[in-house]
């Protein structure tokens, strides 16, 4: 805060506190000490940052294909420029395995529009955005991660699957096994219409190989990441409950019940 005598005050440090309406007047510096009349009324708002959403489009990749990426904020306004970035692993903390973000090389950045198109990416990768304005520029929060993936193996990063199979079912334990130019690793899982974890929260990472059990069934995608901030390919894995296995040894073995099933269900229907 500025001394008195300023015409100007400062708050360093806004918070939800010093939200509400504002005036000032001045104050001659004589015996008198006569006053001018009261300013007119500034009120001052203050929010949290805006929270951006992220979309990655397609999820995953084919060859030759572009990656769009959309960057939606809560309460759009004309102004906003939109900064687009990688993720970059960080393996620091054994618990918390995060990332950090580094602009995207090239001039496309940063865009006066919500959207970015990325040509020539043939890996697993993540994308963060975040949006700004003004002078100095305001920031948004950043975006969660994004991640498009790929199937295809690289030498710097890879991710093989035991036993070698995608469809699994409850109880089946598997090992995930990680394989690259360096010794620190970790796994990802991102199942549908789930959350981000690592292997520390649902298995057992010992070296470069994470093993789990399945306990419930649906759908997830897995791969590795490296110390020296590399993602392998992505591998997508279906878990099965114990009955869908009996429904399917019954359906391919044993013919009478293949024949009483095709009979029944156009009934049924």
């Amino acid at each position: 805060m500025k001394p008195p005598e300023q015409k100007e005050y400062e708050i360093r440090r806004v918070t939800s506190s010093h939200r509400g309406k504002y005036s000032c007047r001045a104050r001659m510096k004589t015996p008198q000490q006569s006053s001018t009349d009261w300013s007119d009324v500034f009120t001052l708002t203050v929010s949290h940052k805006p929270q951006p959403v992220l979309t990655v489009s397609p999820s995953w990749l084919s060859p030759g294909a572009s990656v769009t990426l959309n960057c939606e904020v809560e309460h759009p306004s004309a102004g906003w420029r939109f900064y687009w970035y990688k993720t970059v692993p960080d393996l620091s903390d054994k618990y918390y395995r995060s990332y950090r973000y580094e602009l995207l090389p090239g001039r496309d950045n940063v865009t006066e529009q919500n959207s970015s198109i990325i040509h020539g990416q043939t890996h697993t990768a993540g994308y963060v955005c975040r949006a700004g304005r003004g002078d100095p520029v305001y920031y948004t929060n950043h975006s969660e991660p994004k991640f498009v993936w790929s199937g295809d193996v690289h030498p710097s990063a890879s991710l093989t699957v035991n036993p070698d199979r995608v469809q699994h079912f409850t109880s089946d334990s598997v090992s995930l096994s990680c394989e690259g130019n360096t010794t620190e690793w970790t796994v990802r899982r991102f199942p549908d219409g789930g959350f981000l974890s690592h292997c520390y929260y649902w298995g057992t990472m010992t070296g470069s190989t994470c093993k789990f059990s399945t306990s419930q069934s649906g759908t997830a995608v897995y791969w590795c990441e490296s110390g020296s901030g590399e993602f392998s390919n992505s591998v997508n894995i279906t878990v099965h409950s114990m009955f869908y296995e009996l429904f399917t040894f019954l359906l391919f073995k044993h013919p009478f019940v293949n024949i009483l099933l095709c009979t029944l269900i156009p009934r049924l229907n």
